[in-house]
């Protein structure tokens, strides 16, 4: 099978990079700026040195600060609508995944008539989305800066949808570790969860490719390195670097294999129980590796190994399936992950969400699961995590 890859979105990555995002945005020809950030980011302190750096390079600014977690239709269009009465030439997104997936919108609707729901659809694709968005991540979580499209919830449906862009969704990336030193431990948790699925399940994917084969096996290492010091001490720049180099990985190891059971599950989860996205994605992560290791098992074995793992040479698929569930436990544990039960759902409520699981087609999955199968998942997750 060949491999193919395709990245547009051009990325600038290092300690202090952010500095320049003024600059960047007169190199494109930007006058006047729609910003995308939420309140947490705001108060952690993030926002104002950024619009300082805009405004220093002679650039006005137009703040939308009320985006919310899995940003739902109606609010993309107001912070379109925004934009557009704003006449503003521009946008950038500060924040984890749900501002960036806000500002793609408005990238979306500054060239196109809302409502933004007429564009959902994956593989549909808008193309004449050309006012520039730099996106700033200030977590280490989604890569978004590298995936094609938005996440936004479609709020007719009570689901996630996709809006994707023909061509750049981003015209730069700014990966800056050190706006990650603010993070509380419990969005380090979650947020490196995310980045860890994305890794994990695009590598088993069952459209996997060698080129992002390679960027995951390395994002797992790294993860697996730093996810649980940069939880243990947040100024750890080593640390944070290591995983905004992770979760960029993860946002490009998605690109064609994309991610399968794990956020097949979280989709649903997050919409059901109004879950953080992360939280959602990695609650049955150690039993979907361990459900595909007959299947896969020296990928499977590679990613014990990788998060800290020992798989005896010679061990059979059950045992390194085995072996890797109880290595990601150990992880979720040391990071203080909470579970389904510690949550305070009913465990017949979240099995009863199986069969819309399976509406959701898991055509990337490297075992096609049944009904049953699911519902051992979710059962095996709430008891055992």
């Amino acid at each position: 099978m060949p491999s193919i890859f395709s990245s547009p979105n051009p990325t600038l990555f290092g300690v202090g990079t952010s500095r320049v995002i003024g600059d960047k945005l007169k190199e494109f020809g930007c006058q006047k700026v729609l910003v995308v950030y939420d309140q947490g980011v705001k108060e952690a302190g993030i926002v104002d040195p950024l619009l300082g750096y805009i405004h220093a390079a002679g650039i006005e600014t137009v703040s939308f600060d009320r985006v919310l977690p899995d940003p739902p239709d109606w609010l993309v269009d107001e912070a379109g609508m925004l934009g557009i009465n704003e006449k503003v030439d521009g946008v950038v997104g500060i924040g984890g995944g749900s501002s960036l997936d806000t500002a793609k919108g408005v990238k979306v609707l500054l060239s196109n008539p809302p409502p933004i729901n007429q564009y959902f659809g994956r593989f549909k694709g808008v193309k004449n989305a050309d006012k520039p968005l730099i996106v700033v991540p200030t977590t280490a979580g989604t890569g978004s800066e590298h995936t094609p499209g938005g996440t936004i919830t479609d709020t007719r449906r009570n689901a996630k949808d996709v809006v994707e862009i023909v061509g750049r969704s981003v015209d730069l990336g700014i990966v800056d570790p050190e706006l990650t030193l603010s993070l509380p431990p419990r969005v380090t948790a979650i947020t490196g969860m995310d980045a860890l699925c994305h890794l994990v399940e695009s590598f088993t994917s069952k459209w996997s490719n060698r080129f992002c084969e390679t960027f995951a096996r390395e994002g797992i290492t790294l993860a697996g390195k730093y996810l649980v010091r940069a939880y243990r001490d947040g100024s750890d720049l080593e640390a944070r670097e290591g995983m905004m180099f992770a979760a960029s990985l993860g946002g490009m190891s998605m690109l064609g294999p994309l991610c399968h059971l794990g956020h097949d599950i979280g989709r649903r989860l997050g919409a059901n129980f109004k879950m953080a996205h992360g939280l959602s994605c990695c609650t049955c992560l150690p039993q979907v590796v361990e459900f595909i290791a007959p299947v896969l098992p020296d990928k499977v074995k590679l990613i014990a190994e990788a998060l800290g793992g020992m798989v005896p040479e010679g061990a059979p698929p059950k045992e390194i399936g085995r072996i890797a569930r109880e290595t990601i436990q150990k992880v979720m544990k040391a990071i203080e992950m909470p579970n389904l039960k510690s949550l305070g759902l009913a465990k017949k409520d979240v099995l009863a969400i199986a069969p819309e699981i399976m509406e959701l087609g898991l055509v990337t999955a490297p075992v096609t699961p049944t009904l049953a199968d699911i519902t051992t998942l979710l059962e095996r997750a709430y008891e055992e995590n």
